[in-house]
Formats: C-alpha cells, sequence, structure tokens
C-alpha cells in the first residue's frame, strides 16, 4: 500500500511538473515562431507600405487587371506563390496546433474559452490578434482549441479574427488604400467576427462539456507517452490539412479568370459586382494582407468602393480551404453558416462601402 501510495505520489509531482513546464515551452514556441513568421517581417512591411503606398503586386493578377485564363500553368502558378507565400504560417500553425492539444491543460481552455457567452468570444478574438495568421493557417490552432475543450463560438472567434483583426494588415490597410478603409475594416471586422461566431453557436445548437466529463477527458489525455501524443496529433493535423489543402489552393488557382472577371464601366461598381465578389472572397484562399494589392490593383482599372469593401470583408475572412480544414471539428450545417454569413456580410459592406467610402 505504502508503495502505491508512493507512486501515485510521484506521479502527482511529475504532472505538476509538466502542468507548468509544458504551457511555457508551448508559449516560447508561440512567441518564436511569431517573431520569425509574423512579427518581425510585419514590421519591416510597415515602413515600405509607409513610404511607396504598396506592400506588392495581385497575387490574383499582378500588375494587370485580368487574371491568366485557367490552364494548369495558371494553377500552378498561384499554388507556388501561395505556398512560398505561407509555408512558414502553415508549418508553425501545425505545430501551435497539436501542441495546444497536449502542451496546455483542458481546464484552462475550458475556463478561458468554454463558454458561448460573449466574455469567452472576447477573450478568443483578443488572442487571435497576435496571431496575425491567414484562415488556413489559423485553422490548424482552431482545431487544435476546438478537441481541447474550446466552445464553438470561441473557436470561431480565434479563426475569424486572426486575419479579419489583423492589426498589421489594418495598418498597412491605412498607408496604402487609406485610413477610412482601416476603420470601416475594423468595425465591420468586429461585426463579422462577434456577429458569426455567436449566431453559429447559436444555430449549431452546441452542447458544452460538463465538469464531470471535461475530468474524464483529462485522465484519459494523460495516459501514454507524452511525446507520442504529441506526433500522433501532429500526424493527424498534418492528414487532415496537407493533401486537401494542395488540392483545392490548386483548383482555385485555376480558376482565378472565373472568379475575378473584369468589370468595366458601371458595372464595376455595381450590386452585381457586390454579391459577385463577395462570394468570390468568401471562396477564394490567400495570403495575409493579399487584399490589399489585390483591391489596389483592381481599384486602379475602376473597380469601384462598393466592390472592393465586400472582397477587403471576404477574402480575408474564410476561404473554401479553410473551411474545409475544420470540418473535423464542426457540424457541416455550421460550416456553411460561416460561409453563408461571411458572403451576406461582404455585401453589406459592399453596400456601406458605395455609401461612405
Amino acid at each position: 500500500m505504502s508503495q502505491e501510495l508512493s507512486t501515485n505520489s510521484k506521479l502527482a509531482v511529475q504532472r505538476k511538473k509538466l502542468s507548468i513546464i509544458l504551457p511555457i515551452l508551448f508559449l516560447a514556441v508561440a512567441v518564436i515562431g511569431l517573431y520569425i513568421v509574423k512579427w518581425n517581417p510585419y514590421y519591416a512591411k510597415a515602413f515600405k507600405a509607409a513610404s511607396t503606398h504598396s506592400i506588392g503586386n495581385s497575387i490574383v493578377s499582378g500588375k494587370v487587371q485580368a487574371a491568366p485564363a485557367p490552364s494548369w500553368t495558371a494553377a500552378w502558378g498561384y499554388t507556388t506563390a501561395y505556398f512560398t507565400a505561407v509555408w512558414k504560417a502553415v508549418v508553425l500553425g501545425l505545430l501551435l496546433g497539436s501542441l495546444i492539444q497536449v502542451a496546455i491543460p483542458k481546464k484552462w481552455i475550458k475556463k478561458a474559452l468554454g463558454g458561448n457567452n460573449l466574455s469567452n468570444t472576447a477573450v478568443a478574438a483578443g488572442a487571435s490578434l497576435p496571431g496575425m495568421m491567414c484562415s488556413c493557417c489559423a485553422s490548424p490552432v482552431a482545431v487544435g482549441l476546438r478537441k481541447s475543450s474550446a466552445s464553438m463560438s470561441s473557436t470561431l472567434a480565434f479563426l475569424l479574427g486572426n486575419p479579419t483583426l489583423n492589426p498589421a494588415t489594418i495598418i498597412f490597410m491605412g498607408f496604402v488604400l487609406g485610413w477610412k478603409f482601416s476603420i470601416f475594416r475594423i468595425v465591420m471586422g468586429l461585426v463579422l467576427v462577434f456577429g458569426i461566431s455567436t449566431l453559429a453557436s447559436k444555430y449549431g445548437k452546441e452542447d458544452i462539456i460538463a465538469e464531470s466529463a471535461l475530468k474524464r477527458l483529462e485522465e484519459t489525455d494523460e495516459e501514454g507517452n507524452l511525446f507520442v501524443r504529441w506526433l500522433k496529433a501532429l500526424l493527424q493535423l498534418s492528414i487532415d490539412t496537407i493533401p486537401a489543402y494542395l488540392i483545392v489552393v490548386t483548383l482555385l488557382g485555376a480558376a482565378r479568370a472565373w472568379l475575378f472577371p473584369v468589370l468595366n464601366g458601371n458595372s464595376a461598381n455595381s450590386i452585381f459586382a457586390i454579391i459577385l465578389l463577395a462570394i468570390t472572397g468568401t471562396l477564394f484562399v490567400i495570403p495575409t494582407a493579399a487584399e490589399i494589392p489585390i483591391v489596389q490593383t483592381l481599384m486602379s482599372f475602376g473597380l469601384g468602393t462598393g466592390p472592393a469593401a465586400a472582397l477587403l470583408m471576404t477574402l480575408p475572412a474564410t476561404s473554401l480551404p479553410s473551411l474545409l480544414l475544420v470540418k473535423r471539428v464542426f457540424p457541416r450545417k455550421v460550416l456553411v453558416f460561416v460561409g453563408a454569413g461571411v458572403a451576406v456580410i461582404g455585401v453589406i459592406s459592399g453596400i456601406l462601402g458605395m455609401l461612405i467610402l
């Protein structure tokens, strides 16, 4: 009996040490990774945006108005350009998404992000701000949060907040497109993040995990070798992420000319254009902040402020790949609701953009 008590005591001490060490490890990976992938490059890019009023060419069409016709060359060209821009963030997203499942105690996530109330949603939206990831790179982290007992509304607020409320993008936007667009993005971004995440959780009728059930889950998770559990989480995330991600990005890259048709004259600032580009923006996939040069290029060829506003809201918020990447942790009807909600807010933003931008 005494030997059993001694063993249990040692296990308790070991678990207590790990409960301190592992979160510190996760924080270190997050801070170092984000500094390398996001914070340092964006600091330099802000000066470029301020001095040149540009952050590069449109990833959709370069310096011209029309995207290349659908072809293998167009598909491969977009795929290579896209993954050249995001691969570091994808790797970081996979690392954080897998680490969060083994390094952060579920009771912590449950306490901070486990409810569907406004305070939990606000915490998740706030936590998304330092990440500044595109929707696809934030998806593995969102999956990790959801698997670690974060609520539906909190997970969606984190997923949507990363690209939509990205402070670096908003600063770039002010220098390149004007500060009216930045303020517009902040206001409508808050509406998008809080509105969709809150309504989606109600629509999904989520059952919040009870404390007793959570305790059993934690006990189950502690079984087995920690490193093995992390590798399993990383492998599962990679399998769920990379193949579909590559295929859908390639297909969307091939279809750029169809998704971004040339709009001239009255059609370039019409309700039709707003609806069309709101749908395009919801489905299409871009790297972080790429909506700015896309819109800048299109506006230089006559695109109106209404369709531009629709693109500025929908292009970063979500995409077909990002919705597919999180399909294992959300009901299908919720993902459809999120996609439709982003498109609707894009249309509303476009109409408001016609009037005030």
